[in-house]
């Protein structure tokens, strides 16, 4: 939490999925996300499904599913283990 007062990031709980896009929006902006960022559902039907909480890393297949969830972060981060599992899947085209 004392990060988040750090990097200007202190929201209150979004109560609709304006409020959440909006404040997913400003996190992007202020902490200079590079990658994609998706929006779940103010029902957090993803959260429940992928169990993203603590800190995980997921590659999901051109098929929707998970090719690849690593341990809980940051210290299961292990980009070694994500690359072979980019590489393991098949090319496209």
């Amino acid at each position: 939490m004392q990060s988040n007062v750090k990097d200007n990031v202190l929201f209150a709980s979004p109560k609709t999925l304006e409020e959440r896009a909006s404040v997913a929006g400003s996190c992007v902006r202020k902490l200079g996300i590079k990658f994609p960022a998706v929006l779940d559902g103010i029902d957090n039907t993803t959260e429940k499904a992928y169990t993203g909480w603590p800190d995980r890393l997921y590659l999901i297949d051109r098929d929707g599913k998970i090719a690849y969830k690593s341990r809980p972060g940051p210290f299961g981060f292990h980009p070694d283990d994500l690359e072979k599992a980019l590489k393991s899947l098949p090319p496209t085209g």
